[in-house]
Parts: structure tokens; C-alpha cells; sequence
């Protein structure tokens, strides 16, 4: 059973319900980022339009015939570079030969 409307209209239910009053009624939308779907179960990772930096994780638990809303608000997005491989291993060899004297 596709239950990806449902799961929409929970998110969309939820965000509305905690707008600041003070915002007035905006007009806005949800959208699914993610979905899986592993051993019965079911999870889905949705942001609205919304500009509140919120995305809300949704699972559904087969075995319980059971929905958890999970919300959650993103705070940074902080670019972190890969590090070349060989040149940690040789600053670990330099630290390694540097603690040994």
C-alpha cells in the first residue's frame, strides 16, 4: 500500500500546526526528498516550502501498524573538503616519528 499521500498530509498538518501565529496563514506545499522501503517497513524524508529550515522524517512500522513523525530543523550546512589519503598517512607517519623523539 502506497501510503505517500498520507504521509504528505501528516507533515503538512504538523508544519501548519506550529507556523508562528505571527506569520499570518502562508501558503505552502510538502515534498518527498527521500523514501525507502526495507523489510516491511517504510520511511520517508520530507521538506515543505516553508523557508523555517525544518524536514521531517516519517517511518512506518509494519509490524505495529504505525506511523512516527520525526521533525527536525537544520541549523548549518558546513562544506567539509576530503582530505587527500596519502597525505594523511604521511602526516601520521611525521606525528608517529615526531613522538618517538
Amino acid at each position: 500500500m502506497d501510503f505517500t499521500n498520507t504521509v504528505i498530509e501528516m507533515v503538512y498538518k504538523y508544519a501548519r500546526e506550529h507556523l508562528d501565529k505571527t506569520d499570518g496563514e502562508p501558503d505552502f506545499s510538502v515534498f518527498v526528498v527521500w523514501f525507502c522501503h526495507i523489510l516491511g517497513n517504510k520511511k520517508w524524508l520530507l521538506s515543505t516550502t516553508l523557508l523555517d529550515g525544518m524536514y521531517y522524517e516519517v517511518t512506518f512500522n509494519s509490524a505495529k501498524n504505525e506511523f512516527y513523525l520525526d521533525a527536525y530543523k537544520k541549523f548549518e550546512n558546513r562544506r567539509i573538503p576530503k582530505q587527500d589519503e596519502n597525505k594523511d598517512a604521511d602526516d601520521n607517519k611525521e606525528k608517529m616519528l615526531r613522538e618517538e623523539h
